[in-house]
This record gives structure tokens, C-alpha cells and sequence, in this order.
């Protein structure tokens, strides 16, 4: 190959290189970036998590942070005093005691728009701190104390598990007292009922400053030629045969024929001995006696 022909080449090898750098590159479509979220509607309120319930009512105690959408100067936190007010910017004193969250928002944007502060108030209130509506456990239970009320239709058989249960020396019934339209009230509850009967009449919803109380299981006595003489807890419909069984049955000294019981009466207050039969239904504060055999 003489020396033009390579030069040639060259030249040719050249401006293939050049062409193929010429080439466009396929650039990959852009990404679209994530839409921003949109700006709530005028009107509407942002959505929230209900803490602790969408339906809870706010009550004196309660610590709650109240935020205007766009309005940092508008966004406080506050506590809803005694008398179930809280103080707020521009507005003034708001009543939000009584009312659900979704409720107090919408009292305070009317506020706001009604005072001419915010054209289209947006507001939105967290629940931080829960202390009014509660009610208190007293008594025979395992962890008696006060509870909120979580939800609007708590019951007596939720507030009753809150607190653990009864104790071992419950009784079978618990008092329920407050006020239902600015009236005392008073209801006496069949705790073994809330769970057996399918419907409880007994399993009553619960208002702020309600109170619960168990109060100890009624108690009789035995002794004498008894086993296991002491105090033990009456079961329902327990008969003087069962309440010897508690105590242990008589000693090889003792006879179940020869028992006295010692009952005091309801009008005159005095205490009466008398011979109870096997079948003898027991009564709180009744004291067996049981004698010695005569062989």
C-alpha cells in the first residue's frame, strides 16, 4: 500500500469516529416527581388520628394543640379548664368542654370566620393529654384508680377489666353513683351478670364523674368442732350443709347434728340462736357453731 492509499485510510477511519460521537444519545424520560398533596379544600378539615376515640368528648383536664392551617400565629396549646373553656388568640374564651374533637374544630373555625380573622379557617385539634371525663374504680379491685373515658359509650364491664377485675374477696355486685341530667344516681350492678347474660340490662354506659365500687364479699363464721374454723366468703344460695364443707366438715368429735346458729335479727338488732336445718340458707354475718357429739 503506498503511502496516498494510507493516507486515505486514515482519513476514512477518521471521520467514522466523528460520526458515530455525532450520534444522538437516548436521554431517559424524566421521572415525574410525587404530586405534592394538595392544600385542603376551604371548608374542610384535615384528617387526623381520633386519639384516644373519635368520639371522645373533651372534659376539664384535658391538654389538647389546636393548629390553623397556614396561620402559625393561630397554632397554641391549651388545656381545657374546670369550667371546660380554654383561652384562644383573637377569639377569646371558647366552651369546648362537652363536644368531640371534630366538634371544638369546627367551634373554633366558626369563630374564626364569624370574627373576620381567617376567610376559610382550616383547624385541626390533637388530643395530647387525657384527664377530664374519667371515672373512679373504688374498692375490691385490682387496680383501683381513676380512668378516662376513652370512648362515649364505655361501659361498666370495660371500665371494670381497666381496672383489673375483682379481688378474691369481692362481692358479686358493684354500686354504680353519679349524676344523669343533674340528678343522683345510683345503680347496684350483678357483676356475674355483665358476662353471663348475652344482653345485660346491668352493663350500663358511663358519664364523666361517675364512680364504681366493689365492696368485700359477705362473710359468715364457724366454729367449734369444725376442721378448719374461721371466716369464710358466702356463695350464692349457699346452704348451712355447704358452709360446714367450707369449714372443713366436724372433727371426729364433732357432729353435723348438733349445730347452732347464731343470726342477728334485722328489726330488733338482737342476736337469736336457733337450730338450723342442712338445707338452711346462710346469711352475711352468720356464726355456725358446731357442738360435740353426745356418744
Amino acid at each position: 500500500m503506498n503511502y496516498l492509499t494510507r493516507r486515505i485510510a486514515v482519513a476514512v477511519l477518521f471521520l467514522s469516529s466523528i460520526a458515530a460521537v455525532a450520534q444522538p444519545v437516548a436521554v431517559p424520560a424524566p421521572v415525574a416527581a410525587p404530586a405534592a398533596a394538595a392544600a385542603p379544600a376551604p371548608g374542610v378539615v384535615p384528617a387526623k388520628d381520633p386519639l384516644p376515640g373519635g368520639d371522645y368528648r373533651l372534659g376539664p383536664g384535658d391538654a389538647i394543640g389546636v393548629q390553623v392551617y397556614q396561620s402559625p400565629d393561630l397554632s397554641v396549646d391549651a388545656r381545657v379548664s374546670e369550667s371546660g373553656v380554654i383561652s384562644y388568640p383573637l377569639v377569646g374564651t371558647v366552651q369546648l368542654g362537652g363536644l368531640t374533637i371534630s366538634e371544638a374544630e369546627k367551634k373554633i373555625a366558626d369563630a374564626l370566620r364569624t370574627g373576620g380573622f381567617v376567610k376559610a379557617p382550616q383547624v385541626n385539634i390533637a388530643l395530647k393529654q387525657v384527664r377530664g371525663n374519667q371515672v373512679a374504680v373504688l374498692g375490691q379491685v385490682s387496680r383501683p384508680g381513676r380512668f378516662p373515658l376513652e370512648t362515649f359509650n364505655t361501659r361498666v364491664s370495660d371500665m371494670l377489666a381497666a381496672a383489673g377485675g375483682t379481688t378474691p374477696t369481692g362481692d358479686d355486685v358493684l354500686i354504680v353513683t353519679g349524676q344523669r341530667d343533674g340528678k343522683p344516681f345510683r345503680k347496684v350492678v350483678d357483676i356475674p351478670g355483665l358476662f353471663l347474660n348475652p344482653k345485660s340490662d346491668d352493663d350500663i354506659i358511663l358519664a364523666g364523674g361517675d364512680t364504681l365500687f366493689v365492696n368485700k364479699a359477705p362473710v359468715f363464721y364457724i366454729y367449734g368442732e369444725a376442721q378448719r374454723p374461721g371466716a369464710y366468703r358466702i356463695e350464692r344460695g349457699m346452704t348451712v350443709m355447704q358452709a360446714l364443707a367450707q369449714g372443713g366438715g366436724p372433727t371426729v368429735r364433732g357432729s353435723q347434728n348438733r349445730l347452732r346458729l347464731n343470726r342477728k335479727d334485722a328489726v330488733t338488732g338482737k342476736v337469736i340462736e336457733t337450730v338450723p336445718a342442712l338445707t338452711d340458707i346462710v346469711r352475711p354475718d352468720d356464726v355456725i357453731y358446731v357442738r360435740e357429739s353426745i356418744f
